[in-house]
Order: C-alpha cells, then structure tokens, then sequence
C-alpha cells in the first residue's frame, strides 16, 4: 500500500500557504512542495489532501492510505460533512477524487510524526513568497 503523509502551511493566517506531500511507494520516495498562494491554514490542509490525491492518481496509484494531522481534515472527511460552509467545495472535491481509488484510507496523526511533510509545507511557503517577489 502507498503512504502519503500531507501537511498544509500559511504564514499568518490567512496567509501565503503551502502544501507538503510526502509519498512512500514501496521505498520509492517522491517529495512535493506545491505553493498555494493566500489563503487560511484550513484551507491549506485541504489543499494538500486534494494535490496529494492528484498526483497518486497521475501516478496510478489506487490503494493509498493518506496521513494528514489535520484533525478537522480528518473529521470532514470520515463524516462527509463540514460545519463551515467555506470549506464545503473543498471537502466535496476531496470526496470525489476519493471514490477514483480502489482503496482510499485517510488517518489523523500527531505532527510529531509528519515532520517531513510538514518542513515540505514550509518550503511551498517560502517558493510561494519567492514567486510573488519574481513578478
């Protein structure tokens, strides 16, 4: 089974965010720093659900477990429903790309065991302010 560890990052809140994608593929790691642009920390950690997704099924990747510390994530995700209405086209499109997988599994961590996405989440951050800065 594939692992993928998600972390989403704002600096401020909102804020320029990023999205960390760690994948293990049987031993084969591949590591994604995706910028994002302004938005809440919320929304980041939805984002990088959704980028994560994405890239598995680009890579034809359909029995992924995916590990995220996000709790609220996690929550939305497992009841399909979200107080916040803000976030409701995020969760249905998180959704969606869910039912493309033969095996979809989505487990809250501590993020003492999401480091690595979460420093990937941080790098976005810092390639987002650098690509704003290039304009």
């Amino acid at each position: 089974m594939i692992e993928v560890y998600i972390d989403g990052a704002t600096a401020g809140n909102p804020g320029p965010s990023g999205a960390g994608i760690f994948i293990n593929a049987n031993g084969k790691v591949e590591r994604y720093s995706i910028p994002l642009g302004i938005m809440t920390n919320h929304e980041a950690e939805y984002h990088a659900l959704i980028k994560a997704q994405e890239i598995c099924l680009e890579l034809n990747f359909k029995t992924v477990s995916f590990r995220t510390d996000s709790e609220l994530v996690n929550r939305a995700i497992e009841k399909e429903f979200v107080k916040n209405k803000t976030f409701a086209p995020l969760l249905e499109k998180a959704l969606l790309l869910s039912e493309k997988f033969d095996l979809f599994f989505l487990k809250w961590i501590p993020s003492s065991q999401n480091k690595v996405a979460d420093e990937l989440a941080r790098l976005a951050i810092r390639k987002n302010n650098n690509e704003d800065a290039s304009r």
